[in-house]
């Protein structure tokens, strides 16, 4: 049986059982800051287990329509990092399809619990002996789940084929950190766990206290994957997802193009150019931030690997076009090949040089310290790898295990805690004087500052304005005659784009909005949505600076800072840049002047 018709078999089974179907959610989760990315199927329903919202009455995001159903089955896509160093082994992956059935006061355990069984026995034929189930055994605070093994019970299943698991491998959820939650309990196929049904029957709160729902609903997840895997090779225990028809193609795209058949290595480039395919076509972009350093972390491995078995570049295109080619039916958003490779091949050109250069000393200071048989890596050398060559932490981690060796973490969070505050201190003595610290004292000077403080946040506000949120404040120095603003940007600016900004900044002025500030705690003005350099320790109480529109109400900027400000933007006079250029990988300076 192919994909295509193993998933298409699972979702017309649920539909015909009563399940609506429901379209695959973005994965960028849409009303759930818990977490980066949409890691299970039951996200985009999580309101509907707290009654938070109701499914015949509001409107659910991927239909644009209430789902006037307690009961519903989907196909979705997921991304999860957690194990990304397992990737490569029989059946763990970054980027996974979930199936899942999903009820909301509809139907419980044994509902559920009967439909899978006759899923698994009566539809894809899987006999009875490859299969075993776990349910929760109990603990202090939770009663073994005799409901579940009752249920299991009745349908055949035998005690040998029944495993009590713990809270760590039988309660499930929440996602993130507080939400829905309960028992599960699991279905393995040849020692493989294919399903896992949850029990939603809590809501666990962030101080991990658990509180019953209102309404007990069932959420269940099945990768397509490691079904795939137990149906298109039973009993084959040496057979991995890769070998499916979800990766076959492209495997096969790779080792034609390697010089060095390392399986394992191939599968991680497989795999992550899966998962950055469809992260590019969502619109994320390499970043040092979020998602965008996920993605970039991503990418920067799959180079890594590629060198490893010497793949040049020119295998990218077959394997983007398989990609599209295998997932546009259901997933039409992947088919954007142009923006893929671009974004790809940019990151690959921006990181070979320091990878190689990197590699190089990496392997100088491994064999120098093996010499001496020191097997942990000092936290001060760890940091100056990452401060040079961008080398993550994680991927630090990786290098120094490959040679037997590991990375002393604590000296690592030392070093980098200490170039932070080194950082923080020459910002503040750059900025405390700006009528903050006495620095400057003569009073035009001070009106000047003020001007040029008032325009940097305009400054920030046009580039997030043309370019997007993912535009973020890296550093800024202001002095009498100009102000110098650096954030995160992957590519030069071109003159057009730079008059666009400061006739934005300009029309800013002219509009003679207001400036004004609160203050609040640190939480409240994040809540609200205020910007704020992160490499920068705040106090608990801070000062959030607005720039509004007195006429429409509409707020042009929100950020954390001290001040000082003038009170109306039209006390600037005018803006103009004087120079954009970069000051390291992905980070762009501008210096501009009021008048």
């Amino acid at each position: 049986m192919s994909s295509e018709d193993l998933r298409q078999l699972f979702l017309t089974f649920f539909i015909n059982k009563g399940h609506r179907l429901v379209p695959s959610s973005s994965l960028i989760p849409a009303d759930d800051p818990s977490v980066l990315f949409t890691v299970a199927g039951m996200q985009q329903f999580k309101p509907y287990y707290t009654r938070a919202k109701d499914p015949f009455r509001d409107i659910h995001l991927s239909l644009g329509e209430p789902l006037q159903a307690s009961n519903v089955v989907t196909c979705q896509k997921c991304l999860r990092t957690t194990d990304i160093e397992a990737v490569g082994d029989e059946s763990h992956l970054t980027f996974f399809e979930m199936l899942g059935n999903f009820s909301f006061g509809g139907y419980f355990k044994e509902e559920a619990i009967a439909l899978s069984w006759e899923f698994i026995t009566n539809y894809l034929k899987i006999p009875t002996e490859r299969i075993t189930v776990s349910i929760f055994g109990g603990d202090k605070e939770l009663p073994y789940d005799e409901e579940s093994y009752t249920y299991w019970k009745r349908l055949g299943v035998s005690d040998e084929q029944i495993i009590s698991g713990n809270r760590e491998t039988n309660f499930w959820g929440p996602v993130g950190e507080e939400g829905p939650c309960g028992p599960n309990t699991e279905i393995y196929v040849d020692h493989l766990e294919v399903w896992n049904l949850v029990f939603n029957s809590f809501y666990r709160h962030s101080d991990k206290t658990l509180e019953p729902l209102p309404l007990k609903g069932v959420d269940t997840g099945m990768g397509l994957e490691r079904l795939l895997l137990v149906t298109q090779f039973p009993n084959q225990s040496n057979k991995t997802v890769f070998e499916t028809d979800l990766f076959s193609g492209l495997m096969a795209i790779l080792q034609a193009d390697s010089q060095i058949n390392e399986v394992r290595n191939l599968r991680i480039i497989a795999d992550h150019l899966k998962s950055s395919a469809f992260l590019i076509s969502e619109g994320i972009k390499p970043s040092n931030i979020e998602r965008g350093y996920i993605l970039r972390r991503l990418i920067r491995r799959i180079l890594r690997y590629s060198e490893l078995v010497n793949l040049q570049d020119n295998y990218l295109e077959p394997a983007i076009d398989w990609i599209i080619q295998k997932y546009h039916s259901i997933y039409p958003e992947i088919d954007n090949k142009s923006l893929i490779l671009e974004v790809l091949s940019d990151e690959f050109s921006k990181f070979r040089q320091a990878l190689k250069k990197g590699l190089k000393e990496w392997h100088k200071i491994a064999g120098e310290l093996k010499q001496k048989n020191i097997l942990v890596v000092n936290g001060a050398i760890a940091f100056e790898l990452y401060s040079s060559f961008g080398f993550p932490l994680e991927f630090l981690k990786e290098i120094a295990e490959e040679e037997g060796m590991s990375i002393d973490e604590e000296g690592f969070a030392e070093a980098l805690k200490k170039h932070q505050e080194i950082s923080r201190n020459s910002q503040e003595k750059k900025f405390g004087g700006h009528g903050l610290k006495g620095e400057i004292q003569n009073t035009e000077e001070n009106i000047k500052i003020k001007r040029l403080h008032t325009a940097t946040h305009l400054l920030q506000a046009a580039l997030r304005e043309f370019f997007g949120s993912t535009v973020a404040q890296q550093g800024s120095d202001i002095n009498p005659d100009r102000l110098r603003f650096d954030f995160s940007f992957d590519r030069k600016l071109t003159p057009d784009e730079l008059k666009k900004i400061e006739a934005w900044v300009n029309q800013r002025i002219n509009d003679g909005l207001v400036v004004s500030f609160y203050e609040t705690s640190l939480n409240q003005a994040l809540q609200d949505g205020a910007l704020g350099l992160f490499s920068q320790r705040y106090s608990d109480q801070v000062r959030v600076y607005e720039i509004k529109d007195p006429k429409t109400g509409r707020v042009y900027s929100k950020e954390i800072c001290a001040g000082p400000h003038v009170s109306n933007t039209s006390e600037i006079g005018s803006f103009k840049i004087l120079k954009e250029e970069a000051v390291s990988r992905n980070t762009r300076r501008i210096r501009a002047t009021v008048g």
